[in-house]
Protein backbone atom coordinates (compact mmCIF):
# COMPACT_ATOMS: atom_id res chain seq x y z
CA UNK A 1 0.00 0.00 0.00
CA UNK A 2 1.36 3.56 -1.07
CA UNK A 3 1.83 5.89 1.91
CA UNK A 4 4.20 8.11 3.92
CA UNK A 5 6.75 6.08 5.99
CA UNK A 6 6.09 7.77 9.65
CA UNK A 7 8.73 9.41 11.98
CA UNK A 8 10.67 6.61 13.55
CA UNK A 9 9.94 4.13 10.93
CA UNK A 10 12.45 1.54 9.56
CA UNK A 11 10.29 -0.46 7.25
CA UNK A 12 11.15 -0.70 3.78
CA UNK A 13 8.65 -1.92 1.29
CA UNK A 14 9.72 -4.63 -0.40
CA UNK A 15 10.85 -4.83 -4.17
CA UNK A 16 12.99 -2.64 -6.68
CA UNK A 17 12.80 0.87 -6.40
CA UNK A 18 13.32 3.65 -9.09
CA UNK A 19 13.05 7.21 -8.41
CA UNK A 20 15.87 8.17 -6.18
CA UNK A 21 19.04 6.67 -5.47
CA UNK A 22 18.70 4.47 -2.33
CA UNK A 23 22.38 4.18 -1.50
CA UNK A 24 24.18 6.53 1.22
CA UNK A 25 27.31 7.25 -0.68
CA UNK A 26 30.48 7.73 0.97
CA UNK A 27 29.79 10.07 3.75
CA UNK A 28 29.83 8.54 7.01
CA UNK A 29 26.38 7.67 8.98
CA UNK A 30 26.78 8.16 12.75
CA UNK A 31 23.46 7.56 15.21
CA UNK A 32 21.13 8.67 12.58
CA UNK A 33 22.76 11.47 12.06
CA UNK A 34 25.65 13.07 10.27
CA UNK A 35 26.62 17.20 9.44
CA UNK A 36 29.31 18.02 7.04
CA UNK A 37 31.33 21.25 7.40
CA UNK A 38 31.37 22.97 3.71
CA UNK A 39 33.64 26.11 2.72
CA UNK A 40 30.70 28.18 0.42
CA UNK A 41 33.65 30.11 -1.39
CA UNK A 42 33.68 27.61 -4.04
CA UNK A 43 36.99 25.79 -2.56
CA UNK A 44 37.52 21.94 -3.55
CA UNK A 45 38.50 21.29 -0.19
CA UNK A 46 37.01 17.94 1.61
CA UNK A 47 34.27 18.14 3.99
CA UNK A 48 34.62 17.69 7.44
CA UNK A 49 32.26 15.62 8.78
CA UNK A 50 31.20 16.24 12.25
CA UNK A 51 29.38 13.41 14.52
CA UNK A 52 26.96 13.43 17.19
CA UNK A 53 24.64 16.83 18.09
CA UNK A 54 26.83 18.69 20.91
CA UNK A 55 29.62 18.13 18.34
CA UNK A 56 28.00 19.61 15.32
CA UNK A 57 26.43 22.09 17.78
CA UNK A 58 29.99 23.57 18.85
CA UNK A 59 30.89 23.15 15.39
CA UNK A 60 28.36 25.67 13.91
CA UNK A 61 28.94 28.04 17.16
CA UNK A 62 32.57 28.02 16.06
CA UNK A 63 32.55 28.37 12.23
CA UNK A 64 33.73 30.75 10.65
CA UNK A 65 31.69 32.91 8.48
CA UNK A 66 32.69 31.64 5.04
CA UNK A 67 31.32 28.04 6.12
CA UNK A 68 28.60 26.31 6.61
CA UNK A 69 27.24 23.23 7.99
CA UNK A 70 24.73 20.81 6.56
CA UNK A 71 23.09 18.38 9.02
CA UNK A 72 21.20 15.49 7.51
CA UNK A 73 18.63 13.35 9.41
CA UNK A 74 16.88 10.41 7.94
CA UNK A 75 14.18 8.84 9.42
CA UNK A 76 14.70 10.75 13.01
CA UNK A 77 12.80 10.40 16.33
CA UNK A 78 11.08 13.37 17.60
CA UNK A 79 14.54 13.55 20.52
CA UNK A 80 17.09 13.76 17.88
CA UNK A 81 14.90 16.46 16.20
CA UNK A 82 14.51 18.23 19.35
CA UNK A 83 17.80 18.10 20.42
CA UNK A 84 18.62 20.56 17.26
CA UNK A 85 16.16 22.52 17.16
CA UNK A 86 16.63 24.61 20.37
CA UNK A 87 20.04 25.76 19.26
CA UNK A 88 19.27 25.93 15.76
CA UNK A 89 16.78 28.38 16.73
CA UNK A 90 13.73 26.00 14.82
CA UNK A 91 10.20 27.53 15.75
CA UNK A 92 8.01 24.54 17.40
CA UNK A 93 5.58 24.01 14.69
CA UNK A 94 8.73 23.82 12.04
CA UNK A 95 10.06 21.27 14.80
CA UNK A 96 6.34 19.08 14.73
CA UNK A 97 6.38 19.46 10.77
CA UNK A 98 9.72 17.78 11.11
CA UNK A 99 8.73 14.87 13.05
CA UNK A 100 5.17 13.60 11.95
CA UNK A 101 5.84 13.80 8.24
CA UNK A 102 2.15 14.32 7.15
CA UNK A 103 3.22 17.37 5.09
CA UNK A 104 2.13 18.40 1.71
CA UNK A 105 4.72 20.53 -0.32
CA UNK A 106 5.00 24.45 1.04
CA UNK A 107 7.30 26.86 2.00
CA UNK A 108 7.40 28.96 5.43
CA UNK A 109 9.55 31.44 7.05
CA UNK A 110 10.35 31.47 10.93
CA UNK A 111 12.32 34.56 11.46
CA UNK A 112 15.83 33.61 9.56
CA UNK A 113 14.85 30.66 9.46
CA UNK A 114 13.09 29.20 6.09
CA UNK A 115 10.95 25.66 5.96
CA UNK A 116 10.65 24.19 2.66
CA UNK A 117 8.39 20.46 2.83
CA UNK A 118 8.55 18.47 -0.40
CA UNK A 119 7.27 14.85 -0.95
CA UNK A 120 9.64 12.32 -1.86
CA UNK A 121 8.40 9.51 -4.39
CA UNK A 122 9.90 6.30 -5.60
CA UNK A 123 8.45 3.65 -7.81
CA UNK A 124 8.31 -0.27 -6.90
CA UNK A 125 8.19 -2.56 -10.07
CA UNK A 126 7.25 -5.56 -8.96
CA UNK A 127 3.71 -4.02 -7.66
CA UNK A 128 3.36 -0.98 -9.86
CA UNK A 129 2.94 1.26 -7.08
CA UNK A 130 4.43 4.67 -6.53
CA UNK A 131 5.38 4.90 -2.43
CA UNK A 132 5.85 8.34 -0.78
CA UNK A 133 7.65 10.19 1.71
CA UNK A 134 9.07 13.25 2.63
CA UNK A 135 11.68 15.73 2.97
CA UNK A 136 12.38 19.08 5.34
CA UNK A 137 15.10 21.15 4.09
CA UNK A 138 15.73 24.16 7.00
CA UNK A 139 17.53 27.00 6.23
CA UNK A 140 19.44 29.47 8.54
CA UNK A 141 22.06 31.84 8.75
CA UNK A 142 25.11 29.36 8.78
CA UNK A 143 23.63 25.71 8.68
CA UNK A 144 21.25 23.56 6.78
CA UNK A 145 19.31 21.01 8.17
CA UNK A 146 17.59 18.43 6.19
CA UNK A 147 14.68 15.56 7.77
CA UNK A 148 13.77 12.96 5.30
CA UNK A 149 11.73 10.20 5.93
CA UNK A 150 10.68 7.04 4.08
CA UNK A 151 13.29 5.21 1.39
CA UNK A 152 14.14 7.89 -1.11
CA UNK A 153 16.92 9.73 1.05
CA UNK A 154 17.41 12.66 -1.79
CA UNK A 155 20.21 14.68 0.62
CA UNK A 156 22.89 11.63 -0.07
CA UNK A 157 22.47 12.58 -3.33
CA UNK A 158 22.61 16.07 -3.56
CA UNK A 159 25.47 15.60 -1.30
CA UNK A 160 27.12 14.00 -4.40
CA UNK A 161 26.18 16.56 -6.91
CA UNK A 162 27.39 19.10 -4.53
CA UNK A 163 30.91 17.68 -4.13
CA UNK A 164 31.36 17.12 -8.25
CA UNK A 165 30.08 21.12 -8.66
CA UNK A 166 32.18 23.85 -6.76
CA UNK A 167 30.95 26.57 -8.38
CA UNK A 168 27.19 25.61 -7.81
CA UNK A 169 28.79 24.64 -3.83
CA UNK A 170 30.02 28.45 -3.50
CA UNK A 171 26.63 29.31 -3.53
CA UNK A 172 25.92 28.38 0.06
CA UNK A 173 23.21 27.23 1.43
CA UNK A 174 21.03 28.04 -1.28
CA UNK A 175 23.18 25.54 -3.11
CA UNK A 176 21.79 22.60 -0.92
CA UNK A 177 18.16 23.84 -1.66
CA UNK A 178 18.29 23.92 -5.40
CA UNK A 179 19.66 20.51 -5.28
CA UNK A 180 17.45 18.76 -3.15
CA UNK A 181 15.10 20.16 -5.34
CA UNK A 182 16.28 19.02 -8.04
CA UNK A 183 17.35 15.24 -6.95
CA UNK A 184 13.46 15.72 -6.06
CA UNK A 185 12.07 16.88 -9.19
CA UNK A 186 14.39 14.34 -11.45
CA UNK A 187 12.84 11.19 -9.26
CA UNK A 188 9.27 12.92 -10.39
CA UNK A 189 10.24 12.73 -14.01
CA UNK A 190 11.87 8.75 -14.12
CA UNK A 191 8.16 8.10 -12.27
CA UNK A 192 6.32 10.14 -14.82
CA UNK A 193 7.90 7.51 -17.51
CA UNK A 194 7.39 4.17 -15.69
CA UNK A 195 3.70 5.22 -15.16
CA UNK A 196 3.38 6.04 -18.76
CA UNK A 197 4.72 2.76 -19.03
CA UNK A 198 2.01 0.65 -17.43
CA UNK A 199 -0.95 3.13 -18.73
CA UNK A 200 0.25 2.22 -22.19
CA UNK A 201 0.38 -1.24 -21.65
CA UNK A 202 -3.38 -0.91 -19.88
CA UNK A 203 -4.36 0.71 -23.08
CA UNK A 204 -3.38 -1.97 -25.53
CA UNK A 205 -5.53 -4.41 -22.64
CA UNK A 206 -8.21 -2.10 -23.12
CA UNK A 207 -8.37 -1.83 -27.14
CA UNK A 208 -7.47 -5.64 -27.70
CA UNK A 209 -10.28 -7.75 -29.04
CA UNK A 210 -9.72 -10.21 -25.76
CA UNK A 211 -12.03 -9.84 -23.24
CA UNK A 212 -10.49 -8.98 -20.12
CA UNK A 213 -11.72 -6.71 -17.43
CA UNK A 214 -9.28 -4.07 -15.95
CA UNK A 215 -11.27 -2.05 -14.43
CA UNK A 216 -9.34 -2.62 -11.14
CA UNK A 217 -5.77 -2.10 -12.34
CA UNK A 218 -7.67 1.06 -14.01
CA UNK A 219 -8.24 2.29 -10.58
CA UNK A 220 -5.63 1.21 -9.32
CA UNK A 221 -3.21 3.19 -11.34
CA UNK A 222 -5.38 5.75 -10.88
CA UNK A 223 -4.80 6.04 -6.83
CA UNK A 224 -1.01 5.67 -8.41
CA UNK A 225 -1.42 8.90 -10.36
CA UNK A 226 -3.39 10.88 -7.82
CA UNK A 227 -0.32 10.37 -5.70
CA UNK A 228 1.84 11.68 -8.13
CA UNK A 229 -0.43 14.92 -8.25
CA UNK A 230 -0.76 15.12 -4.92
CA UNK A 231 3.02 15.67 -4.40
CA UNK A 232 3.63 17.75 -8.19
CA UNK A 233 0.98 20.28 -7.87
CA UNK A 234 1.68 21.93 -4.64
CA UNK A 235 4.91 22.24 -5.33
CA UNK A 236 4.75 24.21 -8.82
CA UNK A 237 4.00 27.71 -6.72
CA UNK A 238 6.92 27.16 -4.39
CA UNK A 239 10.33 26.74 -7.01
CA UNK A 240 8.06 29.36 -8.71
CA UNK A 241 8.40 31.73 -6.54
CA UNK A 242 12.33 30.73 -5.31
CA UNK A 243 13.29 31.03 -9.18
CA UNK A 244 11.86 34.92 -9.05
CA UNK A 245 13.55 38.13 -7.95
CA UNK A 246 11.43 38.58 -5.09
CA UNK A 247 13.05 34.82 -3.72
CA UNK A 248 16.39 37.44 -2.24
CA UNK A 249 18.52 34.41 -3.70
CA UNK A 250 21.79 35.39 -5.16
CA UNK A 251 20.98 36.39 -8.65
CA UNK A 252 23.41 33.69 -9.93
CA UNK A 253 21.47 31.13 -8.18
CA UNK A 254 18.25 31.95 -10.15
CA UNK A 255 18.98 30.36 -13.77
CA UNK A 256 19.22 26.86 -11.23
CA UNK A 257 15.74 27.16 -10.00
CA UNK A 258 14.29 28.38 -13.28
CA UNK A 259 15.43 25.11 -14.65
CA UNK A 260 14.12 23.26 -11.87
CA UNK A 261 10.82 25.35 -11.59
CA UNK A 262 10.62 24.25 -15.63
CA UNK A 263 11.07 20.85 -14.83
CA UNK A 264 8.37 20.75 -12.04
CA UNK A 265 5.93 22.64 -14.46
CA UNK A 266 6.97 19.58 -17.04
CA UNK A 267 6.34 16.79 -14.14
CA UNK A 268 2.92 18.74 -13.39
CA UNK A 269 1.73 18.48 -16.93
CA UNK A 270 3.14 14.95 -17.22
CA UNK A 271 0.70 14.23 -14.01
CA UNK A 272 -2.43 16.04 -15.22
CA UNK A 273 -1.93 14.43 -18.78
CA UNK A 274 -1.23 10.93 -17.02
CA UNK A 275 -4.52 11.82 -14.90
CA UNK A 276 -6.78 13.00 -18.25
CA UNK A 277 -5.80 9.48 -20.27
CA UNK A 278 -6.26 7.56 -17.38
CA UNK A 279 -10.01 9.09 -17.20
CA UNK A 280 -10.11 8.23 -21.33
CA UNK A 281 -9.09 4.30 -20.72
CA UNK A 282 -11.29 4.07 -17.59
CA UNK A 283 -14.22 5.41 -19.98
CA UNK A 284 -13.64 3.42 -23.60
CA UNK A 285 -12.97 0.04 -21.08
CA UNK A 286 -16.70 1.26 -19.61
CA UNK A 287 -18.31 1.70 -23.00
CA UNK A 288 -16.81 -1.88 -24.38
CA UNK A 289 -18.40 -3.84 -21.09
CA UNK A 290 -21.19 -1.93 -22.22
CA UNK A 291 -20.41 -3.46 -25.76
CA UNK A 292 -19.91 -7.20 -24.21
CA UNK A 293 -23.10 -6.76 -22.13
CA UNK A 294 -25.19 -5.79 -25.48
CA UNK A 295 -23.38 -8.54 -27.50
CA UNK A 296 -25.12 -10.57 -24.53
CA UNK A 297 -28.18 -9.57 -24.50
CA UNK A 298 -28.77 -10.01 -28.65
CA UNK A 299 -26.99 -13.55 -28.39
CA UNK A 300 -29.49 -14.51 -25.60
CA UNK A 301 -32.09 -12.66 -27.56
CA UNK A 302 -31.11 -14.72 -30.74
CA UNK A 303 -31.84 -17.86 -29.20
CA UNK A 304 -34.80 -17.23 -27.45
CA UNK A 305 -36.21 -16.25 -30.85
CA UNK A 306 -35.08 -19.44 -32.30
CA UNK A 307 -36.54 -22.06 -29.48
CA UNK A 308 -40.03 -19.53 -29.84
CA UNK A 309 -40.55 -20.25 -33.01
CA UNK A 310 -40.95 -23.91 -32.64
CA UNK A 311 -42.69 -23.46 -29.06
CA UNK A 312 -45.60 -21.88 -31.13
CA UNK A 313 -46.18 -24.46 -33.72
CA UNK A 314 -45.88 -27.26 -31.03
CA UNK A 315 -48.00 -24.98 -28.75
CA UNK A 316 -51.01 -24.71 -31.67
CA UNK A 317 -50.77 -28.28 -32.09
CA UNK A 318 -51.29 -29.02 -28.50
CA UNK A 319 -54.38 -27.63 -28.60
CA UNK A 320 -57.30 -30.12 -28.08
CA UNK A 321 -59.51 -29.42 -30.74
CA UNK A 322 -61.49 -31.50 -33.67
CA UNK A 323 -60.99 -30.12 -36.26
CA UNK A 324 -56.92 -28.72 -36.62
CA UNK A 325 -55.27 -28.93 -40.26
CA UNK A 326 -53.45 -32.07 -41.06
CA UNK A 327 -54.89 -34.25 -37.84
CA UNK A 328 -55.82 -37.34 -40.06
CA UNK A 329 -52.85 -36.81 -42.73
CA UNK A 330 -49.81 -39.49 -42.29
CA UNK A 331 -47.39 -36.89 -43.10
CA UNK A 332 -48.54 -34.51 -40.52
CA UNK A 333 -46.39 -34.53 -37.86
CA UNK A 334 -43.39 -35.02 -39.85
CA UNK A 335 -44.04 -32.02 -41.80
CA UNK A 336 -44.87 -29.84 -38.73
CA UNK A 337 -41.23 -31.47 -37.76
CA UNK A 338 -39.60 -30.30 -40.59
CA UNK A 339 -41.08 -26.74 -40.48
CA UNK A 340 -39.50 -26.19 -37.17
CA UNK A 341 -36.20 -27.62 -38.36
CA UNK A 342 -35.96 -25.28 -41.13
CA UNK A 343 -37.06 -21.86 -39.08
CA UNK A 344 -34.79 -22.57 -36.68
CA UNK A 345 -31.97 -22.70 -38.93
CA UNK A 346 -33.15 -19.94 -41.28
CA UNK A 347 -33.43 -17.73 -37.81
CA UNK A 348 -29.86 -19.01 -37.26
CA UNK A 349 -28.24 -18.43 -40.59
CA UNK A 350 -29.87 -15.27 -40.54
CA UNK A 351 -28.40 -14.15 -37.01
CA UNK A 352 -24.48 -15.46 -37.62
CA UNK A 353 -24.42 -13.52 -40.79
CA UNK A 354 -25.55 -9.77 -38.29
CA UNK A 355 -22.85 -11.19 -35.55
CA UNK A 356 -25.83 -11.97 -33.13
CA UNK A 357 -25.02 -15.16 -32.74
Amino acid sequence: MSGIRLAGSRARPQGRTRGLRMNRGTVRRCEGMECVIYRNDGSPQAPEVVEGSESVLKRLRDAPEETFGWIRLADPSAREVEALAGELGLHPLAVEDAVQAHQRPKRERYGDVLSVALKTLWYVEETSQVESGEAMIFLGPNFVLTVCHGQADPAAEAARRLDRDPALLALGQVAVLHTVLDVVVDAYTSIAEEVRGDLTGLERRVFSPAREDVIEEVYSLKREVLEFRDAVQPLVPVVQDFAGPRSGWPEEALPYFRDVADHVHRADTEARSLDELLNSVLDAHLAKVGTWQNDDMRTISAWAAIFALPTLIAGVYGMNFAHMPELEWTYGYPLAIAVMVSACTLLHRVFRRNGWL
